[in-house]
């Protein structure tokens, strides 16, 4: 009886078949097993080495706070960290400049107009009209230029004596169409803050408070997309003008390098995740079983076979 065990054993051990590699991909892991009912299942062990899974939310909010760290978290390529992390710098720097620059600007733009622009001017050339002629054009023939009041104002601080007259500390540059002997007072002093600088350069009704005004106005065709409109301007204004235009063309610089930085932010964010995954799916390491047909031995049977096992890994 011992004899044919140990025949039944060898005949069991060299008995295997190998299955060929299996051409399609399953969802998960299965092994089926066919055997005798007295014959307990024997498992198919599957490892999976999980040491190296790199799991996406520690790259993704270090990229969001810093670009490049979440990068330098997931090992990638050097060159990838630098870029993620000069696009940060580079930004932070350009907006800086762009935005104190803007601010240089601006002020001396101020100054300039301080320098070059008064209410005595304005009232002045309004009730002396200037004799300068440009192209068959004279004062006259523009209505802004001939009256103080208009579609713009400006606000005029009063004091002293005729504050006490009038018991008013403010009113409208409107006022002064019907009572320029307000501005004569010398109790009248203009507001300048932002709405006031953008009206000396936007519009016409301001243009005689220019110190060039009387000598050196002009006028000139303006394209306006569906029309064409007559701008007058003096050198002075000109400059004002074009002064202001570049400090905007430097704040709209600062805001493309804000714009730069929030979206280096959440693309170093993308990235660190969708390389995170990919680094993952690389570095996990299983152990595969080759599938195999196997007879099971079962020393209880007289034939010493207790079924087939099939053992497929998927």
């Amino acid at each position: 009886m011992v004899q044919k065990e140990e025949h039944m054993l060898k005949f069991y051990l060299t008995f295997s078949i190998n299955l060929l590699p299996l051409n399609f991909l399953y969802s998960q892991d299965t092994t089926t097993v066919i055997e005798k009912d007295t014959l307990e299942n024997i498992p198919t062990i599957i490892n999976i080495d999980q040491e190296n899974i790199i799991y996406p939310g520690k790259p993704l909010i270090m990229s969001l706070i810093l670009p490049g760290s979440g990068q330098y978290y997931n090992k990638s390529p050097i060159w990838k960290v630098a870029s993620f992390l000069g696009i940060e710098l580079g930004s932070i720097v350009a907006w800086n400049y762009f935005k104190n620059e803007a601010e240089r600007i601006r002020k001396e733009n101020q100054t300039f107009a301080d320098q070059n622009w008064s209410l005595e001017n304005w009232v002045m050339n309004r009730f002396d009209i200037p004799t300068h002629v440009h192209e068959t054009y004279s004062w006259t023939n523009f209505p802004a230029l001939t009256k103080l009041n208009g579609t713009h104002d400006i606000t005029l601080i009063i004091s002293g004596d005729l504050a006490n007259d009038l018991n008013l500390t403010r009113v409208s540059s409107d006022s002064l169409e019907i009572h320029p002997e307000w501005f004569y007072s010398g109790d009248i002093v203009e507001v300048r803050d932002r709405h006031f600088y953008e009206n000396i350069g936007k519009y016409d009704q301001f243009l005689g408070g220019w110190k060039d005004a009387r000598n050196s106005w002009y006028w000139e065709e303006k394209d306006v997309g569906d029309s064409i409109e007559i701008v007058i301007k003096t050198p002075l204004k000109q400059s004002f003008i074009d002064q202001r235009y570049l400090t905007n063309q430097l704040l709209n610089a600062a805001k493309y390098s804000i714009t730069a930085l929030m979206f280096n932010h959440v693309i170093s964010g993308v990235e660190s995740v969708w390389s995170s995954q990919r680094s993952a799916r690389k570095d996990i390491k299983q152990t595969y079983l080759k599938p195999k047909l196997n007879l099971v031995y079962n020393p209880k049977n007289k034939n010493g076979i207790g079924g087939l096992q099939f053992s497929l890994f998927f």
